[in-house]
């Protein structure tokens, strides 16, 4: 159901002084934007093979030169990864609502901020999301903000860890909308906040309710964060150290010896040398050592996704499994 927007008319609130014939204007807003990483509409092969290679497309994902990537990836990638990501969508796909968990903890967290702010600020604060791949996307969303009135704009990546394929592409996308409009909204983007004491603490009790429903106590925490390739840390990109650095934080809120927490990264693609361990490879090194019983937390993730619900609680799970542990 679509929002009424209360506009001001020519003779009242900021145009008392208009003439009759200015248009009307939206009641002056702040607008929030939630933005994160994004979501096929479908598990299908069209709808898997849209999304991969919208998000496999942005130059901040790939930096490789269009004239060798593209060929690539149209024609060889997008003909055979579509089939196993669907696969792997399906697995974790909510049926009951018919999209993809991420959405679904998007929009609840949405609606919880939308709670927070409105018991605040009342209707002068408009609430959304967007996701850089798919839908909703980041113009969509802005351009409705804009028309609510939204003359100041927060927008919100939700990414803890400061990332050119992530928190910089998807503030890219949300200045390339901002081009396009005649009046544009005052936009301020919220920086990591890897280091943010409340999302440390949120890790630290995450954790804790996890211990305390175990009933033999891990004997070690593995980080797991999203992969990089290592040039980008060369390069300049902060967020290896940043990641390394939640983990040290958590460790230290936990009272963890350096001994029982690790830090390890996930999902690499393509033939580059990416940052490490690979968790994959590092849990079943962990099990060869003896652990029997470990805990992986994804930090890196602001919501459940395919990397979490997919890739750790499967391929990492099995590798640690299938290594004795």
């Amino acid at each position: 159901m679509a929002d009424s927007v209360v506009k001001d008319q020519p003779g009242e609130g900021r145009l008392t002084h208009a003439p009759s014939s200015h248009p009307a204007v939206p009641r002056a807003k702040v607008g929030v934007v939630l933005a994160n990483l994004g979501t096929p509409d479908a598990t299908d092969y069209w709808s898997m093979r849209r999304y991969l290679s919208e998000f496999l497309s942005d130059k901040r994902v790939v930096d490789y030169a269009g004239w060798k990537w593209q060929p690539l990836l149209q024609l060889i990638i997008l003909t055979k990864r579509p089939f196993s990501s669907g696969h792997a969508y399906k697995s974790i796909w909510n049926n009951e609502k018919n999209e993809s968990p991420l959405l679904t903890i998007t929009r609840a967290q949405t609606e919880k901020m939308t709670e927070r702010l409105k018991a605040l600020y009342g209707d002068d604060v408009e609430v959304d999301f967007c996701m850089r791949y798919g839908n909703p996307s980041t113009d969509s969303v802005l351009k409705r903000m804009k028309e609510k009135g939204c003359e100041r704009i927060v927008f919100f990546p939700l990414y803890p860890q400061y990332g050119s394929p992530t928190t910089a592409t998807a503030n890219d996308q949300a200045f390339r909308t901002l081009m396009k409009m005649k009046w544009q909204p005052y936009i301020r983007t919220v920086p990591a906040y890897f280091e943010h004491p409340a999302y440390i603490q949120a890790l630290a009790n995450s954790v804790q309710e996890a211990y305390d429903g175990f009933e033999s106590r891990p004997t070690k925490l593995v980080a797991s964060y999203h992969g990089v390739p290592e040039r980008y840390l060369m390069e300049g990109d902060p967020y290896h150290c940043q990641c390394q650095k939640t983990t040290r934080l958590l460790r230290e809120k936990l009272g963890l010896s350096k001994e029982e927490v690790d830090t390890a990264f996930q999902s690499q693609f393509g033939p580059e040398k990416w940052v490490g361990p690979q968790a994959v490879e590092h849990v079943a090194e962990l099990a060869k050592q003896g652990h029997k019983h470990i805990a992986i937390l994804s930090p890196a993730f602001s919501s459940d996704c395919v990397e979490t619900l997919e890739e750790i609680k499967e391929e990492i799970h099995d590798s640690f499994m299938e290594a004795g542990g």
